[in-house]
């Protein structure tokens, strides 16, 4: 191809120089029968032609189209369940609490003279938690 595009201007300038020169009349020549020649042998191969050029890179295929969506995935399974934390430790016991004060003693009632002296029991007390 390569070497062909040089040769057509060529070509066609001859063409043109053919249709440029004066006709020529061919003269009937009467046909002499030769007796037709034996072949001979066939020669020897030639030797192999030169290699030819590489041709030119074809053009680059349209896309393809498109793949399909897939189809959806499986859900998954559930997690296992955790496992149940420890018992928390025992909380620290309080102190006892500290004794309160004695109360003063009271005064030692006078007895009069004519007088009588009634004592009164105490009142049963609350029960101590």
């Amino acid at each position: 191809m390569n070497r062909l595009l040089p040769l057509i201007p060529l070509l066609a300038g001859l063409g043109l120089a053919a249709c440029d020169r004066p006709a020529v009349v061919a003269v009937p020549v009467v046909p002499v029968v030769a007796p037709a020649p034996v072949p001979g042998p066939p020669g020897p191969a030639g030797p192999t032609g030169a290699t030819g050029n590489t041709g030119n890179t074809g053009n680059t295929g349209s896309p393809g189209d498109t793949g399909s969506t897939g189809a959806p995935g499986y859900t998954g399974n559930t997690g296992a369940t955790g496992s149940t934390g420890a018992t928390g430790y025992t909380g620290a016991t309080g102190s006892t609490g500290a004794t309160g004060y004695t109360g003063a003693t009271g005064e030692r009632g006078r007895a009069g003279t004519g007088t009588t002296v009634v004592v009164i029991p105490p009142a049963a007390s609350a029960p101590s938690n």
